[in-house]
């Protein structure tokens, strides 16, 4: 068994390229199935933003496994598996258990240190528990990496005033237009990003501000959140009226489909009149056709790397501080994978033992008479478990603590030889 990763992200491939590779939520389930079809594939997690697709797997031959994963993908995209191969990256293994600690502490992200990689991450977790992707070493993996992902949080400074994804389009926003104050703002979308954009546009002096959202109940909830200043709330049928009254536009929504495309404006909007979109949504929102408009100024997730590098160089010394955060945790990791081939002979050593124990137990207790046995039978079997364990502690912890991989070989096979141990047979 072997742990790799195939994915893609903003350093490999451009928006236009993500968005095709994209998994929505709703598609986690039946992807997930899909990918445990394959022979080679015994485990699988997505990970799935705006700015990164990432599959991760436990492969039974890690070569075919990857090819497994690069088929999945050129399917599900609709891309010749030769022009997506230019877009993805491979990490085995350590390089694999490393990248996931990295992106839970925010260090592979387009802004660095952002936080909301680390909810998403364990929402990844979540999703391959549920629909039975997720097993033993991929569990681990996860929980190890969340673990990484809160200490470099807690115990470097990189996410102080670390800015997110709607910051960065709220920070560009101020920097195209000179009075953000005066700018009448209309926000498409009401769900995590979107209230980081009111709470960013709200810390910049932005005043007039319009949620438009599907569920009426979802945008009140996000108003409920800034009592502060009186958010405007609309349904989606009034999308392109409220647009044709607004300065700025900031779309954040899981639509899989473009809301709006060059006809759309062209039909709703004076061309005497200036319109910028900030499209932060992977599958974008915006359809690239509005660039066509001489009125429209239309920017994606990408346009944002400008914004970002501005924040980049005061965060880099802190990620050094990180890195050794990270690399704690995967010896940790590496120490708990190593014993997993241990497991087995232990068990089975375990079983072999505590059936003997039982056996020799049984025929005390029928030595010694019915009454004396209902008596002492708590204190003798406590007596016997308690001899048992003081004797396997020793090999165990010895078995376990072997780091040369040869070593610990040789000292599996002493033991099942010394004690006749059929491992095979005992957990085909």
């Amino acid at each position: 068994m072997n742990i790799a990763v195939v994915g893609l992200s903003h350093k490999t491939a451009p928006v236009e390229v993500r968005e095709k590779l994209s998994i929505p939520e709703s598609q986690t389930e039946s992807a997930i199935a899909h990918l445990l079809t394959y022979p080679h594939i015994e485990e699988v997690a997505i990970l799935s933003t705006c700015n990164r697709l990432e599959i991760y797997i436990v492969a039974r031959e890690t070569q075919q496994g990857i090819q497994e994963v690069a088929q999945f993908l050129a399917d599900h995209s609709k891309l010749p598996a030769s022009s997506l191969r230019q877009h993805l990256f491979i990490f085995l293994h350590e390089d694999a258990v490393m990248h996931l600690m990295r992106v839970a502490a925010g260090l592979d992200s387009l802004v660095l240190g952002e936080g909301q990689i680390l909810a998403q991450v364990k929402q990844t977790h979540k999703l391959g528990q549920q629909y039975n992707g997720i097993k033993l070493i991929l569990n681990k993996l996860f929980k190890q990496a969340l673990t990484a992902g809160k200490r470099v949080r807690t115990e470097t400074s990189i996410g102080t005033g670390a800015v997110s994804i709607s910051s960065a389009a709220v920070e560009l926003a101020q920097l195209k237009v000179q009075n953000l104050a005066a700018c009448r703002v209309m926000i498409i979308g009401a769900g995590k990003m979107s209230r980081l954009l009111v709470q960013h546009l709200i810390a910049k002096g932005a005043a007039q501000i319009c949620i438009i959202n599907r569920s009426r109940q979802r945008a009140e909830e996000l108003a409920n959140q800034f009592r502060q200043i009186d958010l405007q709330l609309h349904s989606m049928s009034e999308m392109m009226s409220v647009m044709a009254m607004s300065d700025l536009v900031f779309t954040s929504t899981a639509a899989t489909e473009p809301l709006l495309d060059r006809a759309k404006l062209e039909a709703a909007l004076e061309p005497s009149r200036s319109l910028m979109l900030f499209d932060i949504s992977v599958p974008r929102n915006v359809h690239a056709d509005v660039n066509e408009l001489s009125f429209v100024q239309a920017f994606n997730v990408d346009d944002l790397k400008a914004v970002v590098a501005q924040n980049h160089e005061s965060r880099r010394r802190m990620a050094m501080e990180a890195e050794k955060l990270l690399e704690e945790e995967v010896t940790a990791f590496e120490v708990w994978w190593r014993s997993l081939d241990t497991v087995t002979t232990i068990s089975c050593l375990r079983d072999k033992v505590e059936t003997i124990r039982e056996q020799e137990l049984e025929k005390a207790l029928s030595r010694l008479g019915s009454e004396f046995a209902e008596k002492h039978q708590e204190v003798i079997e406590a007596l016997t478990r308690g001899i048992v364990n003081k004797i396997l502690h020793d090999p165990m912890v010895q078995l376990r603590s072997q780091q040369d991989i040869e070593a610990r070989k040789r000292c599996m096979q002493t033991l099942q030889m010394l004690f006749n141990l059929d491992v095979e047979e005992q957990f085909s």
